[in-house]
């Protein structure tokens, strides 16, 4: 594979990959409804997502010489719903 065919290759696969990762944690939504109804589900499991999530925005926006766009993107949606997920079931 030619280096700019290759490196074409990876960038759709990251942005692809991110899509996945995103639609992954948008998937808390329904049990953050279920929490709210008074269905409790598990919140060690989100709550763990949300800190893990927490470092690879980090490690994205933080690498050196060039961040890393997918993975801080794919990852802040679980920030944001794992610790939703996590707050409406304790």
């Amino acid at each position: 594979m030619a280096a700019a065919s290759e490196a074409r290759w990876f960038t759709v696969l990251g942005w692809v990959a991110t899509a996945t990762a995103m639609a992954m944690y948008v998937s808390y939504i329904p049990q953050i409804g279920n929490n709210l109804q008074g269905l409790k589900g598990d919140w060690l499991q989100p709550l763990v997502a949300a800190v893990n999530c927490t470092l690879w925005v980090m490690y994205g926006l933080m690498k050196k010489p060039k961040r890393d766009w997918p993975i801080a993107a794919a990852n802040a949606p679980g920030i944001v719903f794992g610790l939703a997920t996590f707050a409406t079931a304790v």
